[in-house]
């Protein structure tokens, strides 16, 4: 009977354990996420930026792009970008893998984003995160400070109630 309950709770503490694993590999991709991507997803692997036509391959942070006939897979992007501002290009995040193999069906879905530049980015949010953590600090202080300002007043004013 003993063993059996003690494979019953060794079997509990397996299922809780591989969870806990799958959060991991989560938080790191989170991580690997460039400034420039849009806020709101926990998991990308590709970005496909319709305005240029080129695709950003998150983990390995490699730009892959038409040039002749072949698409080509490189760390940073070639001079006929250099005016591309990844920061207000629109992002369309794939999740599934080498999204230029069905690129005719990838442009066509999504070419109405091009030259779209309402699109929230991480840097952006990371900011405005900030900046609402230090007001709300601020307006809990100048709550709290106001509080205990009241008290000695109150306290004064009865005094000279007296």
């Amino acid at each position: 009977m003993k063993r059996l309950l003690y494979a019953a709770i060794l079997v509990g503490f397996l299922g809780i354990a591989k969870p806990a694993e799958a959060q991991v590999s989560v938080s790191i991709n989170i991580g690997a996420q460039p400034l420039w991507g849009p806020v709101g997803y926990d998991y990308v692997r590709y970005y496909y930026m319709p305005e240029i036509d080129v695709y950003y391959d998150v983990s390995h942070r490699r730009y892959t792009y038409y040039h002749g006939n072949r698409w080509i897979t490189r760390s940073s992007l070639p001079n006929r970008y250099r005016h591309v501002d990844m920061y207000r290009t629109y992002k369309v995040v794939l999740n599934h893998d080498h999204p230029w193999r069905n690129h005719r069906h990838v442009r066509r879905q999504y070419s109405r984003y091009a030259h779209n530049h309402s699109q929230r980015i991480i840097r952006d949010h990371r900011r405005h995160d900030h900046y609402e953590r230090h007001n709300r600090d601020r307006r809990h202080e100048y709550k709290r400070h106001h509080k205990n300002h009241d008290r000695g007043h109150r306290g004064h004013h009865r005094r000279h109630d007296d």
